[in-house]
Protein backbone atom coordinates (compact mmCIF):
# COMPACT_ATOMS: atom_id res chain seq x y z
CA UNK A 1 0.00 0.00 0.00
CA UNK A 2 1.13 2.85 -1.14
CA UNK A 3 -0.09 6.24 1.08
CA UNK A 4 0.05 10.33 0.67
CA UNK A 5 0.13 12.22 3.40
CA UNK A 6 0.00 15.64 4.04
CA UNK A 7 0.78 17.82 7.12
CA UNK A 8 0.07 21.62 7.62
CA UNK A 9 -1.55 21.55 11.42
CA UNK A 10 0.90 24.51 12.24
CA UNK A 11 3.48 26.56 10.50
CA UNK A 12 5.46 23.26 8.58
CA UNK A 13 3.70 22.36 5.10
CA UNK A 14 4.82 18.91 4.38
CA UNK A 15 3.68 15.62 1.68
CA UNK A 16 5.54 12.43 2.22
CA UNK A 17 4.70 9.30 0.95
CA UNK A 18 5.31 6.26 2.32
CA UNK A 19 4.87 1.85 1.50
CA UNK A 20 3.31 -0.70 3.42
CA UNK A 21 3.53 1.23 6.84
CA UNK A 22 7.78 1.52 6.65
CA UNK A 23 9.30 2.73 4.34
CA UNK A 24 9.58 6.48 3.47
CA UNK A 25 9.49 7.14 -0.35
CA UNK A 26 9.91 11.04 0.55
CA UNK A 27 9.22 13.68 3.14
CA UNK A 28 9.05 16.94 2.05
CA UNK A 29 8.98 19.77 4.84
CA UNK A 30 8.93 23.73 3.82
CA UNK A 31 9.39 25.22 7.45
CA UNK A 32 7.78 29.26 8.30
CA UNK A 33 9.75 29.17 11.14
CA UNK A 34 11.87 32.44 10.22
CA UNK A 35 8.81 34.27 8.95
CA UNK A 36 7.33 33.99 12.72
CA UNK A 37 10.51 34.23 15.01
CA UNK A 38 10.22 38.53 14.63
CA UNK A 39 6.67 38.09 16.15
CA UNK A 40 8.01 35.39 18.80
CA UNK A 41 5.49 32.69 17.82
CA UNK A 42 3.69 31.47 14.96
CA UNK A 43 0.80 34.03 13.59
CA UNK A 44 -2.01 31.85 12.42
CA UNK A 45 -2.99 34.11 9.23
CA UNK A 46 0.74 34.33 8.06
CA UNK A 47 1.20 30.39 8.45
CA UNK A 48 -2.30 29.44 6.50
CA UNK A 49 -1.41 32.35 3.65
CA UNK A 50 1.89 30.24 3.71
CA UNK A 51 0.33 26.88 3.40
CA UNK A 52 -1.36 28.30 -0.11
CA UNK A 53 1.53 29.12 -1.25
CA UNK A 54 3.54 26.26 -0.85
CA UNK A 55 1.71 23.48 -0.78
CA UNK A 56 1.66 22.82 -4.90
CA UNK A 57 4.94 22.61 -5.44
CA UNK A 58 5.78 20.46 -1.97
CA UNK A 59 3.06 17.81 -3.76
CA UNK A 60 5.25 17.95 -6.83
CA UNK A 61 8.40 17.62 -4.96
CA UNK A 62 7.65 14.88 -2.98
CA UNK A 63 6.20 12.80 -6.00
CA UNK A 64 9.63 14.01 -7.71
CA UNK A 65 11.45 12.44 -5.08
CA UNK A 66 9.41 9.44 -4.68
CA UNK A 67 9.61 8.31 -8.06
CA UNK A 68 6.10 7.08 -7.98
CA UNK A 69 2.87 8.11 -9.97
CA UNK A 70 -0.14 9.87 -9.23
CA UNK A 71 -1.91 6.95 -10.43
CA UNK A 72 0.14 4.37 -7.92
CA UNK A 73 -1.00 6.08 -4.91
CA UNK A 74 -3.61 3.50 -2.78
CA UNK A 75 -4.64 5.91 0.55
CA UNK A 76 -4.63 9.23 1.34
CA UNK A 77 -4.03 10.93 4.73
CA UNK A 78 -4.16 14.41 5.83
CA UNK A 79 -3.72 15.82 9.67
CA UNK A 80 -7.46 16.65 10.58
CA UNK A 81 -6.68 17.84 14.10
CA UNK A 82 -5.65 19.53 16.76
CA UNK A 83 -3.81 22.58 15.31
CA UNK A 84 -4.45 26.04 13.70
CA UNK A 85 -7.45 25.74 11.41
CA UNK A 86 -6.70 28.20 8.86
CA UNK A 87 -3.50 26.04 8.46
CA UNK A 88 -5.70 22.51 8.62
CA UNK A 89 -8.24 23.57 6.09
CA UNK A 90 -5.31 24.17 3.76
CA UNK A 91 -3.93 20.80 3.55
CA UNK A 92 -7.43 19.11 3.58
CA UNK A 93 -8.99 20.30 0.99
CA UNK A 94 -5.24 19.99 -0.99
CA UNK A 95 -6.25 16.31 0.25
CA UNK A 96 -9.72 15.83 -0.91
CA UNK A 97 -8.46 17.45 -4.15
CA UNK A 98 -6.36 14.71 -4.52
CA UNK A 99 -8.86 11.87 -3.26
CA UNK A 100 -11.36 13.32 -5.50
CA UNK A 101 -9.44 13.38 -8.46
CA UNK A 102 -7.78 9.51 -8.36
CA UNK A 103 -10.86 8.22 -6.55
CA UNK A 104 -8.89 7.18 -3.75
CA UNK A 105 -9.44 6.64 0.11
CA UNK A 106 -8.96 9.86 2.38
CA UNK A 107 -8.28 9.18 5.82
CA UNK A 108 -7.96 11.88 8.82
CA UNK A 109 -5.26 11.37 11.36
CA UNK A 110 -4.92 13.06 14.54
CA UNK A 111 -1.66 14.86 14.89
CA UNK A 112 -0.56 13.54 18.40
CA UNK A 113 -1.07 9.53 16.78
CA UNK A 114 1.45 11.03 14.28
CA UNK A 115 4.01 11.92 16.25
CA UNK A 116 3.69 8.61 18.46
CA UNK A 117 3.84 6.23 15.43
CA UNK A 118 7.41 8.46 14.19
CA UNK A 119 8.70 6.25 16.31
CA UNK A 120 7.14 3.06 14.12
CA UNK A 121 9.33 4.31 11.06
CA UNK A 122 12.96 3.17 12.16
CA UNK A 123 11.90 0.96 14.76
CA UNK A 124 8.66 -1.65 15.64
CA UNK A 125 6.51 -1.15 18.27
CA UNK A 126 5.99 -3.74 21.43
CA UNK A 127 2.85 -3.54 23.33
CA UNK A 128 2.15 -2.50 26.00
CA UNK A 129 3.80 0.30 25.31
CA UNK A 130 3.58 3.95 27.17
CA UNK A 131 4.22 7.06 24.77
CA UNK A 132 5.19 10.65 26.07
CA UNK A 133 3.69 12.82 23.98
CA UNK A 134 5.69 16.35 24.03
CA UNK A 135 4.52 18.09 21.30
CA UNK A 136 3.08 21.82 20.80
CA UNK A 137 0.73 22.65 23.16
CA UNK A 138 0.57 18.72 24.39
CA UNK A 139 2.12 16.80 27.26
CA UNK A 140 0.95 13.87 28.03
CA UNK A 141 0.99 10.39 29.08
CA UNK A 142 -0.43 7.70 26.49
CA UNK A 143 -1.16 3.92 27.04
CA UNK A 144 -1.26 1.73 23.88
CA UNK A 145 -1.63 -2.34 24.16
CA UNK A 146 -2.24 -2.15 20.43
CA UNK A 147 -1.79 -0.82 17.51
CA UNK A 148 -4.26 2.57 17.33
CA UNK A 149 -5.78 1.81 20.89
CA UNK A 150 -5.08 4.98 22.83
CA UNK A 151 -5.54 5.26 26.56
CA UNK A 152 -4.59 8.41 28.23
CA UNK A 153 -3.23 8.52 31.29
CA UNK A 154 -2.35 11.68 32.31
CA UNK A 155 -1.99 15.15 31.04
CA UNK A 156 -0.81 18.59 32.00
CA UNK A 157 -2.77 20.58 34.63
CA UNK A 158 -1.79 23.79 33.11
CA UNK A 159 1.10 25.00 30.59
CA UNK A 160 3.09 22.17 28.37
CA UNK A 161 6.34 21.90 28.67
CA UNK A 162 7.10 23.22 25.50
CA UNK A 163 4.97 26.45 26.45
CA UNK A 164 6.81 26.99 29.46
CA UNK A 165 10.05 26.42 27.28
CA UNK A 166 9.38 28.92 24.76
CA UNK A 167 8.00 31.59 27.65
CA UNK A 168 10.90 31.45 29.64
CA UNK A 169 13.39 31.96 26.68
CA UNK A 170 10.76 34.98 26.06
CA UNK A 171 11.74 36.39 29.50
CA UNK A 172 15.53 35.74 29.24
CA UNK A 173 14.96 37.36 25.54
CA UNK A 174 16.81 34.93 23.95
CA UNK A 175 14.54 34.12 21.16
CA UNK A 176 12.20 32.07 19.11
CA UNK A 177 11.32 28.52 19.24
CA UNK A 178 12.26 28.68 22.96
CA UNK A 179 13.03 24.96 23.50
CA UNK A 180 16.17 24.13 20.96
CA UNK A 181 18.04 27.49 22.47
CA UNK A 182 17.58 27.02 26.27
CA UNK A 183 19.12 23.27 25.26
CA UNK A 184 22.00 24.74 23.36
CA UNK A 185 22.87 27.14 26.27
CA UNK A 186 22.09 24.97 29.19
CA UNK A 187 24.89 22.37 27.92
CA UNK A 188 27.25 25.27 28.24
CA UNK A 189 25.94 26.13 31.57
CA UNK A 190 25.25 24.55 35.04
CA UNK A 191 22.42 23.94 37.22
CA UNK A 192 22.69 26.20 40.49
CA UNK A 193 19.72 28.32 40.96
CA UNK A 194 17.33 26.84 42.89
CA UNK A 195 14.44 25.53 41.09
CA UNK A 196 11.38 24.11 42.86
CA UNK A 197 10.21 20.14 42.61
CA UNK A 198 7.38 19.67 40.61
CA UNK A 199 4.57 17.54 42.08
CA UNK A 200 1.18 16.75 41.07
CA UNK A 201 -2.05 14.58 43.09
CA UNK A 202 -2.20 12.33 39.82
CA UNK A 203 1.34 9.72 39.06
CA UNK A 204 0.85 10.61 34.99
CA UNK A 205 -0.01 14.07 35.12
CA UNK A 206 2.09 17.49 34.69
CA UNK A 207 2.39 20.95 35.62
CA UNK A 208 4.40 23.66 34.06
CA UNK A 209 2.84 26.91 35.57
CA UNK A 210 4.62 26.89 38.82
CA UNK A 211 7.92 26.44 37.46
CA UNK A 212 7.42 29.11 34.90
CA UNK A 213 6.31 31.21 37.10
CA UNK A 214 9.22 30.66 39.88
CA UNK A 215 11.52 31.50 36.68
CA UNK A 216 10.00 34.45 35.95
CA UNK A 217 10.05 35.53 39.49
CA UNK A 218 13.15 35.27 40.28
CA UNK A 219 14.58 37.06 36.86
CA UNK A 220 12.17 39.75 37.79
CA UNK A 221 13.87 40.07 41.49
CA UNK A 222 17.04 40.16 40.36
CA UNK A 223 16.08 42.98 37.66
CA UNK A 224 14.98 44.88 40.68
CA UNK A 225 17.88 44.35 42.60
CA UNK A 226 20.09 45.47 39.53
CA UNK A 227 22.05 41.98 40.48
CA UNK A 228 22.75 39.88 36.70
CA UNK A 229 21.91 36.84 35.48
CA UNK A 230 24.03 34.00 34.21
CA UNK A 231 22.07 32.78 30.92
CA UNK A 232 23.60 29.77 30.81
CA UNK A 233 23.23 28.53 34.44
CA UNK A 234 19.29 29.74 34.42
CA UNK A 235 19.26 27.57 31.16
CA UNK A 236 20.68 24.56 32.78
CA UNK A 237 18.70 24.89 35.99
CA UNK A 238 15.56 25.46 34.44
CA UNK A 239 15.94 22.32 31.72
CA UNK A 240 16.86 20.03 34.51
CA UNK A 241 13.83 20.86 36.53
CA UNK A 242 11.55 20.31 33.27
CA UNK A 243 12.81 17.23 32.23
CA UNK A 244 13.75 15.52 35.65
CA UNK A 245 9.29 16.11 35.93
CA UNK A 246 8.91 14.15 32.52
CA UNK A 247 11.02 11.48 33.84
CA UNK A 248 9.66 10.80 37.09
CA UNK A 249 5.73 10.73 35.58
CA UNK A 250 6.77 8.72 32.76
CA UNK A 251 8.82 6.09 35.00
CA UNK A 252 5.71 6.30 37.44
CA UNK A 253 3.65 4.77 34.48
CA UNK A 254 6.06 2.36 33.03
CA UNK A 255 6.08 0.57 36.15
CA UNK A 256 2.71 0.75 37.28
CA UNK A 257 1.65 -0.67 33.51
CA UNK A 258 4.13 -3.19 33.10
CA UNK A 259 5.03 -1.79 29.46
CA UNK A 260 7.49 -3.38 27.36
CA UNK A 261 8.43 0.10 25.83
CA UNK A 262 8.42 3.32 26.32
CA UNK A 263 8.79 5.56 23.80
CA UNK A 264 8.81 9.31 23.40
CA UNK A 265 6.87 11.68 20.80
CA UNK A 266 6.73 15.18 20.04
CA UNK A 267 8.86 17.81 18.85
CA UNK A 268 10.51 18.44 22.84
CA UNK A 269 11.62 14.82 21.99
CA UNK A 270 14.58 16.31 19.76
CA UNK A 271 15.89 17.44 23.22
CA UNK A 272 19.57 16.45 24.16
CA UNK A 273 18.90 16.23 28.07
CA UNK A 274 15.43 14.08 27.69
CA UNK A 275 17.01 11.97 25.50
CA UNK A 276 20.22 11.71 27.90
CA UNK A 277 17.57 10.94 30.82
CA UNK A 278 15.89 8.47 29.14
CA UNK A 279 18.82 6.47 28.01
CA UNK A 280 19.70 6.63 32.01
CA UNK A 281 16.40 5.65 33.34
CA UNK A 282 14.74 3.54 31.18
CA UNK A 283 17.57 0.63 31.29
CA UNK A 284 14.85 -2.20 31.64
CA UNK A 285 12.33 -1.46 28.91
CA UNK A 286 13.22 -1.16 24.83
CA UNK A 287 13.05 2.98 24.36
CA UNK A 288 12.48 4.26 21.48
CA UNK A 289 12.85 8.22 20.60
CA UNK A 290 12.97 8.96 16.60
CA UNK A 291 15.48 10.58 14.91
CA UNK A 292 15.45 14.47 15.04
CA UNK A 293 13.85 14.66 11.60
CA UNK A 294 10.56 12.86 12.69
CA UNK A 295 10.38 14.86 16.25
CA UNK A 296 9.21 17.92 14.40
CA UNK A 297 5.98 18.22 12.07
CA UNK A 298 6.55 16.07 9.39
CA UNK A 299 3.69 14.25 6.81
CA UNK A 300 5.92 11.12 6.85
CA UNK A 301 4.90 10.18 10.51
CA UNK A 302 1.45 10.97 9.38
CA UNK A 303 1.62 8.53 6.45
CA UNK A 304 2.71 5.82 8.88
CA UNK A 305 0.20 6.23 11.21
CA UNK A 306 -2.55 6.29 8.33
CA UNK A 307 -1.57 2.75 7.12
CA UNK A 308 -1.69 1.08 10.72
CA UNK A 309 -5.48 3.34 11.36
CA UNK A 310 -6.26 1.59 7.94
CA UNK A 311 -5.53 -1.50 8.54
CA UNK A 312 -7.46 -1.33 11.72
CA UNK A 313 -10.64 0.57 10.85
CA UNK A 314 -10.79 0.44 6.95
CA UNK A 315 -12.77 3.55 7.02
CA UNK A 316 -12.08 6.38 4.54
CA UNK A 317 -14.24 9.91 4.66
CA UNK A 318 -13.67 12.37 1.39
CA UNK A 319 -16.95 14.08 1.89
CA UNK A 320 -17.49 14.95 6.06
CA UNK A 321 -13.83 15.30 6.91
CA UNK A 322 -13.17 18.65 8.34
CA UNK A 323 -10.40 20.35 10.64
CA UNK A 324 -10.19 20.47 14.00
CA UNK A 325 -8.88 22.96 16.39
CA UNK A 326 -8.72 21.15 19.53
CA UNK A 327 -9.33 17.08 19.54
CA UNK A 328 -8.81 14.50 21.94
CA UNK A 329 -6.77 11.73 21.05
CA UNK A 330 -8.18 9.13 23.90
Amino acid sequence: MIVLAVESSCDETSVSISKDGKNVLSNVVYSQIELHQSFGGVVPEIASREHIKRITFIFDKAFEEAGVSKDEIDLVAVTKGPGLIGSLLVGINAAKAFAFAYDVPLIGVHHLAGHIYANQIEGEMEFPLVALVVSGGHTELILMKDHFEFEKLGETHDDAVGEAYDKVARVLGLGYPGGPIIDKLAKEGSPEYPMPRIRTEGAYDFSYSGLKSHVINFLNRQKMRNEPVNEKNMAASFQKAAIRHLIAQSENAVKDFGAKMFIVAGGVAANSHLREEVDKKFTHVKVSVPPFKYCTDNAAMMGIAAYYQYQKTKTADLMSLNGYSRLKLA
